[in-house]
């Protein structure tokens, strides 16, 4: 699989591999029928992750852009306009989130561990997700008023909100494996959800809040396992076979929802609750050709969402369940360009 050019995100650890831009103007292979009037936000660099307010009226995002070689968090209305900084540049940031009814927002950064970008995976590893000592900050939305949420020195990212606005759902290394926990958005009463050896990653609430829906990667044989906890050991981790999961928001209940093969990552709840939207490769696994797929929450019924060439990914529903924000590099005419798209949705 080819070189990835983001970090690991929140669906990420949001990674997208590189590949090469399709020619300008290129027509999606078929229709994609879930969506309607499709407009580009973002134009050039590597956008992504971009996340709703709760009045659905703005959208927070990472961004690798202004000459720097790793993201920052940024913030724009959602017709793309007026789109700015608001992390403070040093380190690397992913996973913004807005909280407090839009009066804060959070997102994990590795400036505690160093102010520069921290450095990429060895080439020579392969296709591997370097695991970077993020810890979650909280902010104003302007950017100012930067406070330490977390404190663990190790991988903590991936935070999304439940729907009451009272609690984080995050990814951390902090117990010597990627697991999945919840906290008070005051970073007080930590729990544990997961225990599987295996990387359990990417978690968002279902709308109703009474369950998680996440990625998960189950190490199925000595071998595997063995190999997966020596690159834990050199942080970093190989994402190729990730498969969707859903539990109870208690940790309880935890079960395998797609037996794709490949890598299938950033599941997100349709409004209804009743169906999960998710980026996959599993057509053609070891390429950098993913797309949108849609699967009811019993593991049936899946379809595709989007068929343009090469990578959709990162899905996320506006509050009003009107309207869908995605990354892609459709329209790209740069090899690691990835662009921010807004689509009213079709039910």
């Amino acid at each position: 699989m080819a070189t990835l050019v983001a970090a690991v995100a929140c669906h990420s650890g949001a990674a997208h591999p590189a590949q090469p831009a399709p020619a300008p103007g290129t027509a999606p292979r078929a229709a994609e029928p879930h969506l309607a009037n499709i407009r580009q936000l973002t134009h050039g660099g590597e956008n992504a992750e971009a996340y709703f307010s709760t009045d659905g009226k703005k959208l927070i995002f990472q961004s690798t852009r202004d000459e720097r070689s790793c993201d920052q968090e940024y913030v724009m209305n959602t017709d793309g306009s007026a789109q700015r900084r608001i992390s403070d540049g040093t380190g690397k940031t992913t996973c913004g989130y807005f909280f407090g009814y839009n009066t804060k927002v959070f997102y994990a950064s590795t400036r505690a561990a160093d102010s520069a970008c921290p450095k990429r995976p060895d080439p020579s590893k392969g296709y591997v997700w370097g695991l970077d000592k993020y810890d979650i900050y909280t902010a104003n939305p302007d950017g100012s008023g930067t406070q330490r949420l977390t404190k663990n020195g190790v991988y903590t990212a991936e935070g999304t909100l439940s729907p009451d606005g009272k609690t984080i759902v995050f990814t951390s290394l902090k117990d010597g494996d990627l697991e999945i926990y919840t906290m008070n958005v005051d970073g007080t009463d930590v729990r544990r959800l997961t225990n599987a050896p295996g990387y359990d990653g990417g978690p968002f609430f279902s709308p109703d809040g009474k369950r998680i829906v996440y990625r998960a990667y189950h190490p199925t044989d000595s071998t595997e396992l063995a190999q997966y906890r020596d690159l834990l050991q050199q942080s970093i981790v190989r994402p190729n076979k990730m498969e969707i999961w859903v539990m109870n928001a208690d940790g309880s209940n935890q079960h395998q929802i797609t037996h794709l093969g490949g890598a299938n990552f950033a599941p997100f709840f349709t409004p209804d609750g009743k169906r999960i939207i998710f980026s996959s490769n599993y057509t053609n696994p070891h390429s950098g050709e993913f797309d949108l797929y849609l699967i009811n929450d019993d593991g049936s019924a899946l379809e595709p969402v989007t068929t343009a060439a090469g990578f959709d990914g990162f899905p996320q529903f506006s509050p009003d369940g009107k309207h869908l924000v995605f990354a892609s590099s459709r329209n790209a005419t740069g090899e690691h360009q990835l662009d921010l798209f807004m689509a009213d949705w079709k039910p």
